[in-house]
This record gives C-alpha cells, sequence and structure tokens, in this order.
C-alpha cells in the first residue's frame, strides 16, 4: 500500500477527532461577523475556496478565498485564516509577514515545529493528520471538517459516508476513461477543484473542473464515450441526462459531498495503479513549495 492509499482511508477518524474537538479552537477560530479571508497553496486553497463559501453561506458573515500569492493587501479584513499543512510553504509565509501587527491571523497546520507557528496570531496543529504523501488528502479534509464543524454544520452522516466511499467499489468503467471533468455548485465548487487536482497529481490525467451550471457553456463538448462527468452535490435539472445523451459516463454524488472526494481521491490512485504509476511520486512535485531568496 502507498503513504496516500494508507492517508486517504484514516480520513473517517480524523474527520471524526476534528468535529469532537473544535470546541477547544472557539478562541482560534472565526466568529460569527467577522470578515474573514482564508488563504493557501494548491490543496489548500481549494479547501480555502469550500470553507469560505460554507461559512457565507452559513451566515457567520463576509468570507473569501485567495491563493496565498494573490491576496488583496487593499482590502480589509478582520482575520486572515491560513491553510498549510506542512507550515514551510514560502507564499504563506511571506503573506503572514506581511499581515504581522495590521491583522489577526489563525494558521491551521499539521507540524508543530515549523516556521508558520511564530508567524501567526493563533496556530491549530492538526498532527493527527499529517502525511508523508506529496499529494494531499487526510490533512486537508480534515482541516476543512474542523471548519465545517466551527459553523455547526458537520454532521455524523458525514463520517459514515467517508467509511461506504472507502468500501464500495468504484462506478465500471471509471477507471478507463481518458478524461475527467468534476462538477460542484456553492461550496463543493472547491471540492470540484480539488477532485480534479488529485488526479493530475496521483495520475497525471487530463482533468478539468466547473461550477455546474458552466458546464453547458463550453466544456461539455469534449463529452465523449470515453470521458466522465461527476457531480459533487446536487446536480442542476436536467444536466444529467444531458451529459448521459453526449455517450459520456455520468457520476452523481449520493454520498455527502466531502465523502465523494474521498470516492475522487480512490480514484486517482486507481487510474495510476492502472497506468503504471506510483501516486507517492508524483511529477515534478514537492511536499512543501519553499522558494529561495
Amino acid at each position: 500500500m502507498t503513504h496516500v492509499e494508507d492517508e486517504l482511508t484514516d480520513q473517517p477518524d480524523c474527520w471524526a477527532r476534528a468535529a469532537a474537538e473544535v470546541s477547544r479552537y472557539a478562541g482560534e477560530l472565526p466568529v460569527p461577523g467577522e470578515r474573514v479571508a482564508i488563504v493557501g497553496c494548491g490543496t489548500s486553497y481549494f479547501m480555502a475556496q469550500a470553507a469560505a463559501a460554507l461559512r457565507e453561506g452559513a451566515g457567520h458573515g463576509e468570507t473569501d478565498a485567495f491563493a496565498a500569492s494573490e491576496f488583496p493587501h487593499a482590502r480589509a479584513y478582520d482575520r486572515v485564516v491560513a491553510l498549510t499543512r506542512s507550515g514551510t510553504t514560502t507564499e504563506v509565509l511571506d503573506l503572514l509577514g506581511r499581515l504581522r501587527g495590521r491583522t489577526r491571523t489563525t494558521v491551521i497546520t499539521a507540524d508543530p515545529d515549523t516556521p508558520v507557528v511564530e508567524s501567526a496570531d493563533h496556530v491549530v496543529v492538526l498532527d493527527y493528520a499529517d502525511e508523508r504523501s506529496v499529494v494531499q488528502t487526510r490533512f486537508a479534509t480534515t482541516a476543512l471538517t474542523l471548519l465545517r464543524a466551527g459553523l455547526g454544520l458537520h454532521r455524523a452522516g458525514v463520517v459514515a459516508d467517508a467509511r461506504t466511499a472507502l468500501a464500495e467499489p468504484l462506478p465500471p468503467g471509471l477507471v478507463d476513461c481518458g478524461q475527467f471533468t468534476f462538477l460542484g455548485r456553492g461550496w463543493t465548487v472547491g471540492l470540484a477543484n480539488e477532485a480534479a487536482l488529485k488526479m493530475r497529481e496521483a495520475s497525471l490525467s487530463w482533468t478539468e473542473a466547473y461550477p455546474a451550471m458552466e458546464y453547458r457553456h463550453g466544456p461539455i463538448s469534449i463529452a465523449t464515450g470515453s470521458t466522465a462527468t461527476w457531480m459533487f452535490g446536487e446536480a442542476p435539472e436536467g444536466l444529467a441526462h444531458q451529459v448521459g445523451a453526449t455517450g459520456a459516463l455520468w457520476v452523481p454524488g449520493g454520498l455527502d459531498p466531502l465523502a465523494e472526494l474521498v470516492r475522487a481521491q480512490r480514484l486517482a490512485v486507481a487510474v495510476a495503479a492502472a497506468r503504471g504509476l506510483d501516486p507517492d511520486r508524483p511529477r515534478h512535485l514537492t511536499r512543501s513549495v519553499i522558494l529561495a531568496p
């Protein structure tokens, strides 16, 4: 078993722990009414997208998501939350340094012995969700679960759905597809983006991700009998029928969207295996992007 396989199967237990311990971090996480920005790089950026949409949708306050390198310094926020598994990502550290003394910051990380711990006002360490793999799975979803629980949006069924996602076989023919499109709505757009990233990183697949209502505006033109379209959450009316008419494989999101991401992680590993690739050694990637001065 690869590191990424081992780590993705541990997600239900990590999520249950994060939800159970969320009250410990009441002083570190955003409170209702704060204007918040959530930032990250790569996978953490996509989790930021999901968390921001969840928070604003729940009425807790205006919430934006940015890649750390694209933060708009002209805007005023009550708090900036940074997601970083390694705690060493250059863009995140640079941003926190610029915000010090003028904007309250919270960092959610997996490693307490990294520079990011000294760079933020508040630190949440999820060391039990740390990973050896370059390809992120359980840290990212556990951080999102913590934020989701902090909003009162986590339910016990999410963990049960994750166990189902790990136990049930993938849809027949899915691994053999030559292209994969992931669709989301609202907070699940970030999850769709992350699913596509997992496929690229682990299996070098041709993948795309879109807000579901945008799929009709051009991207559906690539759908054929050798492609798959996977919906995270409830699909727009009529879209499944339209995709089916192209001959493409339609994968409905029947589980909680975060559990659907677990299924997509499994698909990435399965496609990698079918192509003779090692998902623990993704091409051109390292566990953390550290830029030289």
